[in-house]
Order: C-alpha cells, then structure tokens, then sequence
C-alpha cells in the first residue's frame, strides 16, 4: 500500500518530490492544443512537443523545457488555470478538482507503465513535431 499523501495533502503542500510523482507519463500535456474561442474547449493534436520522446512518454530536456520551448505548459499550483490545458484524466487538474486518482494511475498500482496498459497515454500514437512538415510550416519551425 502506497502513502496516498494525495488524499491527505493539497497540491500546495506538497513536497517537490509528491508533486512530480503526480505525473502519470501519459505525456497528453506534451501535445499542440487548439482552443475553441467561443466555447473554451480544448483539442488535444496528434503532434508532439520537440522535446517529448513519444516512445517513452518523457521529454528529452525536462530541466530546460521551459527555456527551450517557449509555450511549454509548466505547471503551478499558483497558476491554476493551467490545469484546464490539461486532460480530464490528469492527476493536477483532478485534485485541484476535488476528484481521486483513477485507478490505473502508477500512484495506485505501483506500476509506470499502467498508465500505457490503460490506453491513456499518448505511446506510438502521436508524431513528434520534429518529423511533421505541417507543423513546421504551420508554427514557422526551423
């Protein structure tokens, strides 16, 4: 059985180290996003972050994502509305929401690969940015 500090802390209070282990490595944050003006929902592309390795469902440069990719979301219990970049599945934006842990998240089962068993997570369905010619033109890329 796992410490579930989740259940008994905010966001705010907790540690660096509780806070990251929160990221279930589904890498969905990682994706171009599309805003509807009108109605605020957000749509997740099938193209990924430069730096993100969409086998592994990790970024490259995690220490320096934030000064090598400018729009990179970086989250802050801070800066809330972020949360809402975020998928419904994510573990930020559902304790911010008052909601628990999904059970397939690496937190409940002990595993980190849960996260791709449960077909959650972006492995081998999305293309990196680096290797996508529309998105090169579409964001002026070099």
């Amino acid at each position: 059985m796992t410490d579930e500090f989740w259940k008994r802390k905010s966001l705010r209070e907790m540690s660096r180290d509780e806070w990251e282990s929160l990221c279930d490595g589904c890498a969905l944050c990682c994706l171009h996003k599309l805003e509807n003006e009108e109605t605020g929902e957000v749509f997740f592309t099938d193209i990924a972050c430069k730096l993100l390795d969409t086998e592994s469902c990790r970024c490259t440069d995690y220490s320096a994502r934030a000064k090598r990719v400018a729009d990179c979301l970086v989250l802050s219990v801070d800066d809330p509305e972020t949360f809402e970049w975020l998928p419904g599945t994510c573990a930020y934006r559902r304790l911010a929401n008052g909601d628990d842990l999904p059970e397939w998240h690496p937190l409940i089962t002990g595993d980190s690969d849960s996260v791709h068993a449960a077909g959650i997570s972006v492995k081998g369905r999305v293309r990196s940015e680096r290797d996508t010619n529309e998105i090169r033109s579409l964001w002026k890329l070099d």
